[in-house]
Protein backbone atom coordinates (compact mmCIF):
# COMPACT_ATOMS: atom_id res chain seq x y z
CA UNK A 1 0.00 0.00 0.00
CA UNK A 2 1.25 3.50 -0.77
CA UNK A 3 2.57 5.78 1.93
CA UNK A 4 -0.15 8.49 1.54
CA UNK A 5 -2.85 6.15 2.84
CA UNK A 6 -0.86 5.47 6.02
CA UNK A 7 -0.04 9.19 6.39
CA UNK A 8 -3.65 10.23 5.84
CA UNK A 9 -4.97 7.65 8.30
CA UNK A 10 -2.49 8.84 10.92
CA UNK A 11 -3.37 12.51 10.34
CA UNK A 12 -7.05 11.65 10.77
CA UNK A 13 -6.32 9.67 13.93
CA UNK A 14 -4.32 12.55 15.43
CA UNK A 15 -7.10 15.08 14.64
CA UNK A 16 -4.79 16.91 12.25
CA UNK A 17 -7.68 16.60 9.82
CA UNK A 18 -10.87 17.82 11.50
CA UNK A 19 -14.47 18.01 10.38
CA UNK A 20 -16.35 15.09 8.85
CA UNK A 21 -16.34 16.62 5.36
CA UNK A 22 -12.59 17.26 5.45
CA UNK A 23 -11.93 13.75 6.75
CA UNK A 24 -14.01 12.21 3.94
CA UNK A 25 -12.25 14.26 1.26
CA UNK A 26 -8.80 13.45 2.68
CA UNK A 27 -9.64 9.73 2.64
CA UNK A 28 -10.82 9.58 -0.97
CA UNK A 29 -7.90 11.74 -2.10
CA UNK A 30 -5.62 9.16 -0.46
CA UNK A 31 -7.33 6.51 -2.59
CA UNK A 32 -6.61 8.65 -5.67
CA UNK A 33 -2.92 8.77 -4.79
CA UNK A 34 -2.88 5.03 -4.13
CA UNK A 35 -4.40 4.43 -7.57
CA UNK A 36 -1.83 6.64 -9.28
CA UNK A 37 1.15 5.10 -7.49
CA UNK A 38 0.09 1.44 -7.38
CA UNK A 39 2.52 -1.20 -8.58
CA UNK A 40 -0.28 -3.77 -8.97
CA UNK A 41 -0.43 -5.46 -12.37
CA UNK A 42 -3.66 -7.42 -11.93
CA UNK A 43 -7.17 -6.31 -11.03
CA UNK A 44 -7.30 -8.70 -8.05
CA UNK A 45 -4.09 -7.25 -6.59
CA UNK A 46 -5.39 -3.71 -7.02
CA UNK A 47 -8.68 -4.58 -5.35
CA UNK A 48 -6.74 -6.09 -2.43
CA UNK A 49 -4.82 -2.81 -2.06
CA UNK A 50 -8.10 -0.88 -2.01
CA UNK A 51 -9.55 -3.25 0.57
CA UNK A 52 -6.50 -2.84 2.82
CA UNK A 53 -6.68 0.94 2.41
CA UNK A 54 -10.36 0.90 3.38
CA UNK A 55 -9.60 -1.09 6.54
CA UNK A 56 -6.84 1.31 7.53
CA UNK A 57 -8.89 4.44 6.87
CA UNK A 58 -11.96 3.07 8.67
CA UNK A 59 -9.85 2.32 11.75
CA UNK A 60 -8.45 5.87 11.88
CA UNK A 61 -11.65 7.36 13.34
CA UNK A 62 -14.49 5.26 14.70
CA UNK A 63 -17.22 7.86 14.41
CA UNK A 64 -16.96 8.92 10.77
CA UNK A 65 -19.80 7.48 8.66
CA UNK A 66 -19.40 10.20 6.01
CA UNK A 67 -15.82 9.08 5.41
CA UNK A 68 -16.84 5.44 5.41
CA UNK A 69 -19.70 6.09 3.00
CA UNK A 70 -17.37 8.08 0.72
CA UNK A 71 -14.73 5.35 0.65
CA UNK A 72 -17.35 2.62 0.16
CA UNK A 73 -18.92 4.47 -2.78
CA UNK A 74 -15.63 5.18 -4.56
CA UNK A 75 -14.47 1.56 -4.20
CA UNK A 76 -17.90 0.29 -5.29
CA UNK A 77 -17.50 2.16 -8.57
CA UNK A 78 -14.33 0.12 -9.22
CA UNK A 79 -16.02 -3.13 -8.18
CA UNK A 80 -18.90 -2.43 -10.59
CA UNK A 81 -16.58 -1.49 -13.44
CA UNK A 82 -16.00 -3.91 -16.33
CA UNK A 83 -12.47 -2.56 -16.79
CA UNK A 84 -9.70 -5.12 -16.32
CA UNK A 85 -6.50 -3.08 -16.63
CA UNK A 86 -5.20 -1.46 -13.46
CA UNK A 87 -4.59 1.78 -15.35
CA UNK A 88 -8.25 2.05 -16.31
CA UNK A 89 -9.36 1.12 -12.80
CA UNK A 90 -7.11 3.86 -11.41
CA UNK A 91 -8.92 6.33 -13.66
CA UNK A 92 -12.24 5.08 -12.28
CA UNK A 93 -10.97 5.85 -8.76
CA UNK A 94 -9.95 9.36 -9.81
CA UNK A 95 -13.18 10.20 -11.63
CA UNK A 96 -15.33 8.72 -8.84
CA UNK A 97 -13.45 10.64 -6.17
CA UNK A 98 -13.91 13.90 -8.04
CA UNK A 99 -17.59 13.15 -8.63
CA UNK A 100 -18.12 12.49 -4.92
CA UNK A 101 -16.39 15.76 -3.99
CA UNK A 102 -18.60 17.70 -6.41
CA UNK A 103 -21.64 16.02 -4.87
CA UNK A 104 -20.47 17.07 -1.39
CA UNK A 105 -19.98 20.66 -2.58
CA UNK A 106 -23.46 20.70 -4.09
CA UNK A 107 -25.02 19.34 -0.90
CA UNK A 108 -23.17 21.92 1.19
CA UNK A 109 -24.52 24.71 -1.03
CA UNK A 110 -28.05 23.35 -0.81
CA UNK A 111 -27.88 22.94 2.97
CA UNK A 112 -26.66 26.52 3.36
CA UNK A 113 -29.44 27.81 1.14
CA UNK A 114 -32.10 25.96 3.15
CA UNK A 115 -30.66 26.60 6.61
CA UNK A 116 -29.91 30.28 6.08
CA UNK A 117 -33.66 30.92 5.80
CA UNK A 118 -33.99 29.96 9.48
CA UNK A 119 -31.60 32.76 10.47
CA UNK A 120 -33.64 35.88 11.11
CA UNK A 121 -32.44 39.45 11.37
CA UNK A 122 -31.30 40.16 14.92
CA UNK A 123 -31.05 36.48 15.90
CA UNK A 124 -28.65 35.21 18.53
CA UNK A 125 -27.34 31.79 17.49
CA UNK A 126 -25.57 29.30 19.73
CA UNK A 127 -23.25 26.74 18.20
CA UNK A 128 -20.88 24.09 19.50
CA UNK A 129 -17.52 22.78 18.30
CA UNK A 130 -16.69 23.55 14.65
CA UNK A 131 -18.69 22.51 11.62
CA UNK A 132 -17.70 23.86 8.21
CA UNK A 133 -21.28 23.23 7.08
CA UNK A 134 -22.69 25.31 9.95
CA UNK A 135 -20.27 28.20 9.41
CA UNK A 136 -20.92 28.15 5.67
CA UNK A 137 -24.67 28.31 6.34
CA UNK A 138 -24.15 31.30 8.64
CA UNK A 139 -21.97 33.04 6.04
CA UNK A 140 -24.74 32.49 3.49
CA UNK A 141 -27.27 34.19 5.79
CA UNK A 142 -24.86 37.08 6.21
CA UNK A 143 -24.51 37.48 2.44
CA UNK A 144 -28.29 37.54 2.18
CA UNK A 145 -28.31 40.63 4.38
CA UNK A 146 -29.21 39.20 7.76
CA UNK A 147 -27.48 40.60 10.84
CA UNK A 148 -27.06 38.23 13.76
CA UNK A 149 -24.86 37.36 16.71
CA UNK A 150 -23.13 34.06 17.46
CA UNK A 151 -22.28 32.50 20.80
CA UNK A 152 -19.60 29.78 20.62
CA UNK A 153 -18.63 27.23 23.20
CA UNK A 154 -14.89 26.68 23.60
CA UNK A 155 -15.48 22.91 23.18
CA UNK A 156 -13.12 21.20 25.58
CA UNK A 157 -10.71 19.51 25.49
CA UNK A 158 -9.44 20.30 21.96
CA UNK A 159 -10.99 23.80 21.78
CA UNK A 160 -12.49 23.48 18.28
CA UNK A 161 -14.86 26.31 19.24
CA UNK A 162 -11.97 28.70 18.77
CA UNK A 163 -11.97 27.86 15.06
CA UNK A 164 -15.65 28.82 14.83
CA UNK A 165 -15.10 32.02 16.80
CA UNK A 166 -12.24 33.13 14.55
CA UNK A 167 -14.25 32.35 11.41
CA UNK A 168 -17.22 34.35 12.66
CA UNK A 169 -15.03 37.32 13.57
CA UNK A 170 -13.39 37.22 10.13
CA UNK A 171 -16.90 37.57 8.64
CA UNK A 172 -17.60 40.59 10.83
CA UNK A 173 -20.14 38.77 13.02
CA UNK A 174 -20.49 39.88 16.65
CA UNK A 175 -19.25 36.81 18.51
CA UNK A 176 -19.26 35.78 22.16
CA UNK A 177 -17.04 32.98 23.43
CA UNK A 178 -17.80 30.98 26.58
CA UNK A 179 -16.69 27.90 28.46
CA UNK A 180 -18.88 24.87 27.80
CA UNK A 181 -20.30 24.77 31.33
CA UNK A 182 -21.65 28.35 30.99
CA UNK A 183 -24.21 27.32 28.35
CA UNK A 184 -27.20 27.36 30.72
CA UNK A 185 -26.36 30.91 31.78
CA UNK A 186 -26.68 32.11 28.18
CA UNK A 187 -29.50 29.88 26.92
CA UNK A 188 -32.27 32.42 27.57
CA UNK A 189 -30.39 34.97 25.41
CA UNK A 190 -30.38 32.58 22.46
CA UNK A 191 -32.95 32.34 19.64
CA UNK A 192 -31.84 29.02 18.21
CA UNK A 193 -29.08 26.43 18.45
CA UNK A 194 -27.40 25.01 15.35
CA UNK A 195 -24.77 22.29 15.51
CA UNK A 196 -23.20 19.84 13.09
CA UNK A 197 -23.20 16.06 13.24
CA UNK A 198 -20.62 13.32 13.07
CA UNK A 199 -23.15 10.53 12.64
CA UNK A 200 -26.88 9.98 12.30
CA UNK A 201 -28.30 6.65 13.44
CA UNK A 202 -31.18 4.65 11.99
CA UNK A 203 -33.41 5.86 14.85
CA UNK A 204 -32.66 9.50 14.03
CA UNK A 205 -30.42 10.07 17.04
CA UNK A 206 -27.36 12.21 16.36
CA UNK A 207 -23.77 11.64 17.42
CA UNK A 208 -21.75 14.83 17.69
CA UNK A 209 -18.95 16.40 19.72
CA UNK A 210 -19.17 15.76 23.45
CA UNK A 211 -21.40 18.37 25.05
CA UNK A 212 -23.93 18.50 22.22
CA UNK A 213 -26.43 16.39 24.13
CA UNK A 214 -26.14 18.70 27.13
CA UNK A 215 -26.93 21.71 24.94
CA UNK A 216 -29.97 19.90 23.57
CA UNK A 217 -31.28 19.24 27.09
CA UNK A 218 -30.73 22.89 28.04
CA UNK A 219 -32.43 24.04 24.84
CA UNK A 220 -35.48 21.89 25.69
CA UNK A 221 -35.57 23.38 29.19
CA UNK A 222 -35.44 26.93 27.77
CA UNK A 223 -37.84 26.06 24.92
CA UNK A 224 -35.36 27.04 22.24
CA UNK A 225 -35.22 25.29 18.83
CA UNK A 226 -32.31 22.90 18.41
CA UNK A 227 -31.27 22.06 14.83
CA UNK A 228 -28.76 19.63 13.36
CA UNK A 229 -27.02 20.80 10.16
CA UNK A 230 -25.72 17.80 8.25
CA UNK A 231 -25.34 15.97 4.98
CA UNK A 232 -27.53 12.89 4.77
CA UNK A 233 -24.43 10.80 4.05
CA UNK A 234 -23.51 11.01 7.73
CA UNK A 235 -26.19 8.36 8.17
CA UNK A 236 -24.63 5.14 9.46
CA UNK A 237 -26.26 2.08 7.83
CA UNK A 238 -24.64 -0.27 10.38
CA UNK A 239 -27.09 1.01 13.00
CA UNK A 240 -29.95 -0.47 10.96
CA UNK A 241 -28.65 -3.94 11.77
CA UNK A 242 -28.53 -3.51 15.52
CA UNK A 243 -25.05 -2.06 15.91
CA UNK A 244 -24.53 0.98 18.10
CA UNK A 245 -22.62 3.95 16.75
CA UNK A 246 -19.21 3.71 18.39
CA UNK A 247 -18.19 6.55 20.68
CA UNK A 248 -14.48 7.15 20.39
CA UNK A 249 -12.62 7.63 23.66
CA UNK A 250 -9.44 9.61 23.24
CA UNK A 251 -6.22 10.01 25.22
CA UNK A 252 -6.37 11.26 28.81
CA UNK A 253 -3.54 13.63 27.89
CA UNK A 254 -5.97 15.79 25.92
CA UNK A 255 -7.82 16.50 29.17
CA UNK A 256 -4.94 16.76 31.67
CA UNK A 257 -1.45 15.95 30.52
CA UNK A 258 0.15 16.13 34.00
CA UNK A 259 -2.70 14.32 35.79
CA UNK A 260 -1.71 12.06 38.71
CA UNK A 261 -1.00 8.57 37.38
CA UNK A 262 -3.54 6.95 39.71
CA UNK A 263 -6.34 9.30 38.57
CA UNK A 264 -8.89 7.80 36.19
CA UNK A 265 -9.38 10.37 33.39
CA UNK A 266 -12.16 9.77 30.84
CA UNK A 267 -12.26 11.49 27.48
CA UNK A 268 -15.21 10.48 25.27
CA UNK A 269 -15.03 12.48 22.05
CA UNK A 270 -18.77 12.35 21.27
CA UNK A 271 -22.18 11.96 22.82
CA UNK A 272 -25.62 10.99 21.53
CA UNK A 273 -28.45 13.51 21.24
CA UNK A 274 -31.83 11.72 21.29
CA UNK A 275 -34.10 12.51 18.36
CA UNK A 276 -36.84 13.83 20.68
CA UNK A 277 -34.62 16.80 21.53
CA UNK A 278 -34.01 17.71 17.88
CA UNK A 279 -36.38 20.11 16.07
CA UNK A 280 -35.13 19.09 12.66
CA UNK A 281 -32.17 18.00 10.55
CA UNK A 282 -31.23 20.66 8.00
CA UNK A 283 -29.92 18.65 5.06
CA UNK A 284 -29.72 18.76 1.27
CA UNK A 285 -33.29 17.48 1.00
CA UNK A 286 -34.75 20.19 3.24
CA UNK A 287 -35.51 20.22 6.95
CA UNK A 288 -36.48 16.67 7.83
CA UNK A 289 -37.62 15.14 11.10
CA UNK A 290 -35.11 12.83 12.78
CA UNK A 291 -37.75 10.10 12.76
CA UNK A 292 -37.91 10.10 8.95
CA UNK A 293 -34.20 10.39 8.16
CA UNK A 294 -33.67 6.71 7.29
CA UNK A 295 -36.54 6.86 4.80
CA UNK A 296 -35.12 10.01 3.18
CA UNK A 297 -31.62 8.52 2.93
CA UNK A 298 -33.06 5.38 1.36
CA UNK A 299 -34.82 7.48 -1.28
CA UNK A 300 -31.86 9.72 -2.12
CA UNK A 301 -28.87 7.41 -1.56
CA UNK A 302 -30.15 3.81 -1.87
CA UNK A 303 -26.61 2.47 -2.36
CA UNK A 304 -25.84 3.25 1.30
CA UNK A 305 -27.99 0.26 2.33
CA UNK A 306 -26.24 -2.29 0.08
Amino acid sequence: MTEPVHVTAERIRRLEVQGARNVAIAAIKALEVLAKETKAKKRADFMKELSDAKTLLFASRETEPLMRNAVRWVISQVEDSDERSVGELARVISSSSQKFQKSLDASKERIAEIGSKRIRDGSVILTHCHSSTVTYMLSKALKQGRKFEVICTETRPAFQGRITAKEMLSLGVKTTFMVDSAARSFMHDVDLIVVGADAITSEGNVVNKIGTGTLAVLAREARKPFYIVSELLKFDPATLHGEYEKIEERSRNEVWKEAPAELNVRNPAFDVTPRDLIHGIICEEGIVSPQSVAEVVHRVYPWVFH
